[in-house]
């Protein structure tokens, strides 16, 4: 290597590092019987991504683990991949279809050959991103979730989860996108607090000549509904009071005219009922709210769908057929006016969930979907988090995991999409079949005759007939996430991959998807495998900015990382990153962050460059070991120890930080200084390749360039600390800290830092250190007596005084601190002044 004689290039080192690993095959992982196995699966981003800065704190934290376990000698094995993306992949690629046109229109053959080539390109561009960031995964092995094996592995799943009773189809109200038209998981909403409004209607209630058995009295014409969203009012089916609510006992079993449909619906009775919301009397339309369902099927309620599946007003709608859900309510609250029938309307501010691809607000609709059950699943997965059998970093989180496993819903799983995996399902259309038209066989009365399989049945079952269709819809995405783990190693097949690599040991995530993704991985894990999937889970912060916004395309606050490298260099922004990312705390980054990664990286080069310098200098010069010998030996193991440990502890912030400091604070500020003039170049060339093997899994294009060994540095074993010397480290340590006193007094009284002074110093093993101060604070004479007048510096084991006599000018001193004490003193009574001014406050 040569090249340290030149500026330093992060462009050109890490292009060059790039090629070479790829002609070498770095890195790449086998059964290694005479090894330990280490594995990360690599949460794969969306094939509609485009990687930013979250990403690269997530790409860096896996990369730094996998390449730590291979420089300390694991059989290290990183698992990249890429995630087919459902619902995002179909919307931006229906974006694309000409003006009019609709995927319909092209058909489903055409538009799924459009979906993989425009799959195919994007997959080479994410992997070229990755492979920018340093990421050292084994790329041979990556895979795509809808790769043939994983596709094998996702029939296969659910197959044995419906064998187990596991899977079911039934028709409830789930979360309904009329954007991209498909079923939502309650964990795919998003929601958002918005202003809305809150209409009081007025239900007539009919004259049947009852009378109220308390007072006497004739029933009141009307009762007073509150409601968010008036256009659902057109499948109300009930109205509903809680049962101990007295103001409403005497309407129970009796009947009120839905307005505008005049239809006769009763008044019923459900603890659900939240007596102190709006009047205490709510509307039940089962077909389109959740609670309405419950509430629906406990008391045998008809379920009226009055939406398509594009959001608009069906044929039950009435005159209000054909018109969107926003016009519906603009006409009907109209309507309602007319009718003397809206009793007043009040601003209201409440929750609406969106979807979490098109952001357009979900619709709670009735459909016929399929469900996993997940209390029993979720079981193991509780159990294995309690006893630590998985353990979460930060440990807050696992708290978070628990409260939502204790309180899981059934996974709606089916997607009304063409970009997917097709559903393992298959229906008998021979009419003669007891199947046929959903009708149910003696054998399956709950699933109606459906016949799920891995692979395409010959015949039917039930009748012997082969004209079989498969269900249209596909699987959830999470479906096939959810396998992740194992199903990139080979599962359901027992391959000797499988069995020397599985269970994996570390997952890195954001917050974000602890109930989408993390909770599910362990839940399959323990259900197909019997095993944890992983055995620690890292969840990192979320990247925000400057003034802790979230990085948003809307919001024109986010940083590209491809920018970041190509200004500052890929190992400048991973060590920058993590600099400010504290354990699990969500990163405040600017672009300017990333100029403390560029000033180590620069000071790195620097640093070698003079080793070289000097070693042409000093030849092959060996001298015995000295004191600033022991001391930096002692300290780089000392952080060789605290790094460790805070990777252990999964800490990166500590670990970087605590080698900056090291480097920049004591071997760059006074180590090589010493052996400027010590030569001792051999011991400065130890620590200094120590070092930089600490730093390869942080850092590792330049780490590679600067390196010494006759191969990659990845693979050159990772640095062992060896035993403390606490003397030298106390007496060297008390030397820095009296240069440093003497080098900041120097500051505080204008001395210029490289002017010899005379000083008084009191300290047992002065005449140890005597020519490190002499040299590194410029120090002209040690004076014997101690002077009655000077600066003092002083701590638990040392004194120093510098006399001022004849090393500055005291009178013009003076007067430069008291102009000081003046200026501070006018500055105190302008914010005094400014604090006492209550319109300044505001």
């Amino acid at each position: 290597m040569k090249s340290y004689i030149t500026r330093y290039n992060h462009k050109k080192i890490e292009e060059r590092w790039l090629s070479y690993w790829e002609e070498k095959g770095f890195p790449h992982a086998g059964v290694n019987p005479s090894k330990e196995p280490y594995t990360i699966s690599m949460p794969p981003p969306n094939v509609t991504d485009i990687l930013h800065l979250g990403h690269a704190l997530n790409i860096t934290i896996q990369d730094i683990y996998i390449r730590w376990k291979r420089i300390q000698g694991y059989e290290a094995l990183w698992v990249p991949g890429i995630d087919h993306a459902s619902i995002a992949t179909q919307v931006v690629v229906e974006k694309q279809l000409p003006e009019g046109k609709t995927k319909e229109d092209i058909g489903r053959e055409k538009f799924l050959e459009m979906l993989w080539n425009w799959v195919g390109e994007k997959k080479s561009y994410i992997l070229g991103q990755l492979k920018r960031l340093g990421c050292s995964a084994d790329f041979r092995r990556t895979k795509f979730t809808l790769d043939p094996d994983l596709s094998i592995a996702v029939r296969e799943a659910f197959v044995r989860l419906y064998e187990k009773g596991l899977i079911y189809r039934g028709d409830y109200v789930v979360n309904w996108c009329p954007r991209c038209q498909t079923a939502l998981s309650n964990e795919e909403v998003e929601y958002e607090e918005k202003n809305g409004k809150l209409y009081y209607i007025r239900y007539r209630i009919p004259d049947t000549g009852y009378r109220m058995p308390d007072t006497g009295c004739r029933m009141p014409d009307y009762l007073v509904v509150a409601t968010t969203r008036p256009e659902t009012m057109l499948g109300d089916t009930a109205l509903a009071v809680h049962p101990d609510d007295k103001r409403y006992k005497e309407y129970i079993g009796t009947y009120v005219i839905l307005p505008l449909m005049n239809r006769q619906i009763p008044i019923i009775a459900d603890f659900l009922v939240d007596p102190k919301f709006g009047t205490g009397v709510v509307k039940v339309t089962p077909a389109h709210d959740a609670n309405d369902f419950e509430i629906g099927n406990k008391n045998g309620l008809e379920k009226i769908i009055i939406m398509d599946k594009r959001g608009k007003i069906n044929e039950n709608g009435g005159k209000y057929a054909g018109l969107s859900r926003e016009e519906a309510r603009e006409a009907i609250v109209e309507d309602l006016k007319k009718e003397g029938l809206l009793e007043k309307v009040k601003p209201y501010k409440h929750s609406i969930g969106h979807c979490y691809r098109c952001h357009i607000a979900i619709e709670p609709y009735l459909s016929r979907q399929w469900f996993v059950k997940m209390r029993d699943l979720a079981k193991p997965a509780i159990d294995a988090v309690e006893k630590g059998e998985i353990k979460f970093y930060p440990k807050r989180w696992k708290n978070v995991y628990l409260a939502w496993m204790k309180n899981i819903r059934d996974w709606c799983i089916s997607r009304q999409l063409w970009w997917g995996h097709p559903m393992p399902v298959w229906y008998c259309q021979n009419e003669k079949c007891p199947t046929f038209g959903g009708i149910p066989s003696p054998r399956d009365k709950m699933q109606n005759g459906v016949i799920v399989a891995a692979e395409k049945p010959e015949k039917c079952p039930y009748c012997g007939g082969d004209n079989l269709v498969q269900d249209p819809d596909v699987l959830d995405t999470w479906f096939s996430a959810w396998l992740w783990p194992f199903s990139t190693l080979d599962w359901p097949k027992k391959t000797p991959e499988f069995n020397y690599f599985y269970p994996t040991d570390l997952l890195v995530t954001g917050p974000e998807i602890i109930f989408f993704w993390v909770a599910r991985m362990i839940m399959a894990g323990y259900f197909f495998t019997g095993s944890h999937p992983f055995r620690n889970v890292y969840i990192h912060g979320t990247v925000r900015d400057r003034i802790g916004r979230k990085m948003s395309k809307s919001l024109g606050n986010g940083i590209d990382p491809l920018d970041i490298i190509e200004q500052y260099g890929t190992d400048a922004l991973r060590f920058s990153i993590l600099a400010v990312a504290g354990e699990g705390q969500d990163p405040r980054i600017e672009e300017r962050t990333f100029e403390l990664g560029r000033n180590f990286c620069n000071k790195l080069w620097n640093a070698k460059r003079l080793l070289e310098m000097l070693k042409e200098e000093h030849k092959e010069a060996h001298c015995e070991p000295d004191l600033a010998d022991k001391w930096i030996s002692s300290r780089l193991s000392g952080v060789i120890r605290d790094v460790e440990r805070a990777l252990q502890r999964y800490r990166l912030h500590e670990a970087v930080m605590c080698m900056y400091d090291f480097f920049w604070h004591e071997y760059c500020d006074f180590y090589l200084e010493i052996i400027k003039k010590s030569g001792h170049i051999e011991i400065g060339y130890y620590i200094f390749e120590n070092l930089l093997r600490l730093l390869h899994p942080f850092m590792p294009f330049i780490t590679e360039e600067l390196y010494s060994g006759e191969s990659s540095i990845m693979v050159s074993g990772y640095p062992k600390p060896v035993k403390k010397d606490r003397e030298a480290e106390e007496i060297f340590g008390t030397a820095i800290e009296i240069i440093t006193d003497i080098r900041n007094a120097k500051t505080s009284f204008n001395i210029p830092v490289k002017e010899k002074i005379p000083v008084y110093i009191e300290f047992e093993n002065l005449d140890i250190i005597k020519s490190y101060i002499i040299f590194l604070a410029f120090v002209s004479e040690f004076i014997p007596s101690r002077p009655q007048k000077g600066i003092r510096r002083a701590s638990h084991n040392y004194e120093i005084i510098i006399p001022l006599v004849g090393v500055i000018d005291i009178e013009k001193e003076k007067a430069r601190i008291e102009k000081k004490i003046s200026t501070l003193k006018a500055l105190l009574q302008k914010t005094k002044k400014n604090l006492s001014n209550k319109e300044f406050m505001r």
